[in-house]
């Protein structure tokens, strides 16, 4: 506790009072709104504050937790212990280079679409509908309607444990499903360089808004929720076999399987991350007794329980 504190004091004397709260709640930063208290949550408005950040918390060896928008995130009711360091509005630029289009990571991956549709590049319309930031969509390598990001990154700019700026091509972040290299190397994603294609503008609009009226017809959005809560099994849908369990509209506390799409838990109220945890296993254990098919989590799960 005493480094975590002198840390936390080393933090504020280089950052304005407002970017670094204390026990502040994680229900305020996740799109699931569930989540106890992050002893510190930090916010850098520039690059070389992010920087600094990374190499005050190494030097004091207390536990650091990358944030970006808090989707597809389940924070336990304990919360996080010791830094979390959160880039999101604050670095949000979108800038355009011919057919390349450089994003910092806080930039949503709706307004990172949505300008490049504008642009008349097309290669990203299958991520108008993601709620996350483009830096959790890199982290998590997220897809949607047979699309995946992976297909676009052209290099991505990151700030290493060291507090070293560091780049990675499409190759070196080893992309596979649902995952990234920076899910096991602790990087803190800044950048992110798209390669997209010309394209007819009013073809990509047309495509973007057909994709985003499928989304809000189909899914839970009038609920907080962590996206889609289960991977896709092998050869199977997990919403579908979840639904073919007769499982939509189970209920444990206030998280509950969706009666619009029983791929997602949504949060109906109050619903703690123990609920979530509970109704999960109760829908895996269902699941496998009806169907034999293992569902395993897409939701990544942080802190003490």
């Amino acid at each position: 506790m005493q480094k975590l504190n002198e840390c936390i004091a080393k933090l504020k004397q280089i950052l304005p009072e407002d970017s670094v709260l204390i026990d502040e709640p994680m229900s305020k930063h996740t799109t699931f709104q569930i989540g106890g208290p992050a002893d510190c949550f930090v916010m850098p408005s520039t690059v070389e504050e992010a920087i600094a950040v990374i190499k005050i918390v190494k030097e004091y060896d207390v536990p650091l937790t990358m944030l970006g928008n808090g989707s597809n995130l389940l924070v336990m009711d304990k919360g996080i212990r010791g830094i979390i360091v959160n880039l999101n509005e604050r670095f949000a630029k979108i800038t355009r280079d011919g057919n390349f289009i450089k994003a910092q990571c806080g930039a949503l991956m709706v307004d990172v679409s949505k300008f490049a549709g504008e642009a008349s590049l097309t290669g990203l319309e299958f991520a108008v509908g993601i709620p996350g930031s483009i830096g959790g969509c890199i982290f998590m390598n997220a897809g949607a309607y047979d699309g995946e990001i992976k297909n676009v990154v052209h290099r991505v700019s990151a700030i290493d444990k060291e507090g070293n700026l560091v780049y990675y091509t499409n190759e070196e972040a080893q992309f596979s499903y649902r995952h990234s290299i920076f899910q096991d190397n602790d990087n803190l994603i800044l950048e992110v360089e798209l390669e997209l294609q010309e394209g007819n503008q009013d073809e990509i609009l047309a495509k973007m808004a057909d994709l985003t009226n499928r989304r809000e017809t189909k899914q839970p959005l009038e609920y907080p929720s962590a996206g889609s809560t289960f991977k896709r099994p092998p050869g199977y849908f997990a919403g579908t076999l979840i639904d073919q369990t007769g499982l939509k509209g189970l209920t444990v506390g206030g998280a509950q399987v969706s009666k619009k799409h029983a791929g997602f838990v949504v949060n109906i109220g109050g619903a703690t991350a123990q609920d979530v945890l509970d109704l999960i296993k109760e829908v895996q254990d269902r699941v496998y007794k009806a169907h034999g098919v293992k569902l395993y989590p897409e939701v990544k799960m942080i802190g003490e329980q």
